[in-house]
């Protein structure tokens, strides 16, 4: 989190070699409890669907460039359909679906990539209060299932109280960090808990304070 040009979306795409340090090497060890490796997926606050494509191949994309087999990738993407609850969905194109529905077939197309590094760029932001909330439960589950590590950029305090493990704060220009956070809650987690409002609170207090330096 941070003020707006502090410059999250800059780490993500440093984190995932899209950009390159001027000085400094980028580390992305694997986390704890995971086997998977290194690799890395990103969502964007757009899904970037490609509009010619079915959702079924948007989804099977991943799968086709390393090289896993028609048969195979068509199931696992049927697999990846149903758990983001896009099952019956395959043949519809990008336009056809609502927004929600275009962030569960980017969430599935990064879950096809099998990474163990998940880059979210405030990929929940563009939506209404209800369908975020309901792809926050679905996130939520998909972790405890997977155990993926994810980087998630947001400006919604309560949404980094309500996924995160650790909220991050920013200083503004240059980006540093300014507080951390840790967030001790027992999952699943509701967004309207007291918990998460008192925890927001907290954070969105220095937020303020951070934004407030920035602007004098």
């Amino acid at each position: 989190m941070g003020a707006s040009g502090c410059g999250k979306t800059t780490l993500l795409d440093l984190i995932s070699g899209l950009d390159r340090p001027t000085v400094g090497p980028v580390a992305v060890p694997i986390a704890e409890g995971t086997t998977r490796g290194t690799s890395t997926a990103m969502l964007f606050q757009d899904s970037a669907l490609f509009p010619w494509l079915t959702v079924a191949a948007n989804v099977e994309l991943p799968l086709r460039l390393r090289g896993v087999g028609r048969v195979e990738r068509r199931s696992v993407a049927a697999d990846l359909h149903e758990r983001v609850h896009l099952g019956g969905s395959g043949d519809r194109r990008p336009h056809e679906l609502s927004g929600g529905m275009r962030q569960r077939v980017a969430l599935a197309r990064a879950l096809a990539q099998d990474a163990g590094l998940f880059l979210m760029d405030e990929p929940f932001g563009a939506l209404d209060a209800i369908t975020r909330d309901l792809l926050h439960d679905e996130l939520e589950a998909l972790w405890l299932e997977r155990r993926f590590t994810a980087v998630f950029v947001t400006h919604n305090v309560r949404e980094a109280a309500r996924l995160g493990d650790s909220i991050v704060l920013l200083t503004s220009r240059p980006g540093r960090v300014a507080a951390r956070f840790t967030v001790g809650l027992a999952r699943p987690r509701r967004s309207d808990s007291p918990e998460i409002g008192s925890l927001a609170a907290t954070v969105t207090d220095q937020l303020r304070a951070e934004v407030g330096r920035h602007g004098r």
